[in-house]
């Protein structure tokens, strides 16, 4: 399965998200443009990125980005490939403008921004502008005037500007890169993963008293789910937790809960409890569960942390948790399920469990919510 650093981060804005954050910033100059795209994907991008933008009406606003790194020179099909699926993907979101900067030498990007061009005339999409930016400076494969476009390039810088200063006022955050941004869910290390081994073996040592005092139970013909019920209430006060604005920040408690959403029908129910409206609680609670889990541990907590990215537009920071999952349990359904959703760029608002938990019962043959 592939990896987002060779893949597409998609970065929505899209007004049924709700998106409280978005900003209306005028882009006039192609120096404009290249210093709004740390803003839109969250990130300064780095040489041998290619940033592509969606425009539609009303006003040309921006409504979907997507971000891949630029294939060598020596792949040219999958230059190709990269770029006819960015612009079918734009088109199927209702995308009528397309405008595009890659990051570094001619040779890198020129292939890219020439199967755009031509995928998009072919859509019906119109090419606003397709810009390189390199060392401080920019060119465009739009324009070929001496005039307005020096063969030395144009200055250009991706701070300041009346562009960037409409997210500045706001307070935007911006990472220096998406390795960075990758940082901000990585395994935690020293004495806190030490500390969570041991608690996490505490944990699995308590599940399995639990489980086993269950089937104790059923064989004497009584009914009794203490185990399921034991981790649906751990993750219900989670929530709740993370939605009043507070934390979990105790060993044992992170363990149970990192080993109770490990069982299916406890991460199902965490699935369902991820409403939109309290995405940022949502984000911050997985995102710590993320980084302390563990192996073996990590894939689960890390796709609902995916998927909590996924309804905030955030498609950089989705992929980079399905990586954390993936790389856990390379066969992790759901994950995997997700990685194919955001990949083709799927807008936030399809991010319902509804939706999502019957395709995973129906490749799996078990009702959501049971163990498989």
């Amino acid at each position: 399965m592939p990896r987002s650093p060779s893949g597409t981060d998609p970065q929505w804005r899209d007004p049924a998200t709700g998106d409280a954050t978005e900003r209306t910033a005028p882009v006039q100059s192609p120096g404009e443009l290249i210093s709004l795209v740390p803003y839109l994907l969250g990130f300064h991008p780095g040489g041998g990125d290619m940033v592509v933008m969606g425009t539609a009406p009303p006003g040309n606003r921006v409504r979907l980005t997507l971000r891949w790194d630029l294939p060598g020179p020596d792949v040219p099909a999958l230059a190709a490939a990269h770029a006819r699926h960015a612009i079918v993907v734009l088109a199927v979101n209702g995308c009528t403008q397309v405008a595009a900067v890659g990051f570094g030498p001619d040779q890198l990007v020129a292939p890219s921004v020439m199967v755009l061009r031509e995928a998009a005339t072919a859509a019906g999409l119109r090419a606003w502008d397709l810009l390189r930016a390199d060392g401080g400076r920019y060119w465009s494969y739009q324009c070929d005037s001496p005039a307005c476009c020096p063969p030395g390039g144009t200055p250009c810088s991706s701070a300041g500007g009346p562009t960037a200063a409409v997210f500045e006022v706001a307070g935007t955050r911006v990472l220096a890169s998406r390795d960075e941004l990758a940082a901000t869910i990585a395994p935690a290390g020293g004495a806190q993963a030490s500390s969570m081994r041991s608690a996490v073996q505490r944990a699995t040592r308590r599940s399995a008293r639990n489980i086993a005092a269950a089937a104790r139970r059923r064989t004497k013909g009584k009914e009794s789910r203490p185990h399921a019920t034991a981790g649906h209430q751990a993750v219900k006060a989670a929530v709740r937790a993370y939605q009043a604005g507070g934390s979990i920040t105790g060993p044992d408690e992170l363990a149970g809960l990192a080993v109770a959403v490990s069982r299916i029908p406890v991460r199902d129910l965490a699935w369902t409890l991820m409403d939109p409206a309290h995405r940022d609680a949502h984000l911050r609670l997985w995102t710590d569960l993320t980084r302390i889990a563990g192996p073996g541990l990590t894939a689960a907590p890390a796709t609902l942390l995916a998927l909590c990215a996924w309804q905030a537009g955030n498609g950089a920071l989705a992929q980079i948790a399905l990586d954390r999952a993936l790389d856990d349990d390379p066969g992790y359904l759901m994950a995997g399920l997700l990685r194919t959703a955001v990949a083709c760029a799927a807008p936030p608002s399809l991010a319902d469990p509804a939706l999502i938990l019957p395709r995973i019962a129906a490749a799996t043959g078990s009702p959501p919510g049971t163990d498989a």
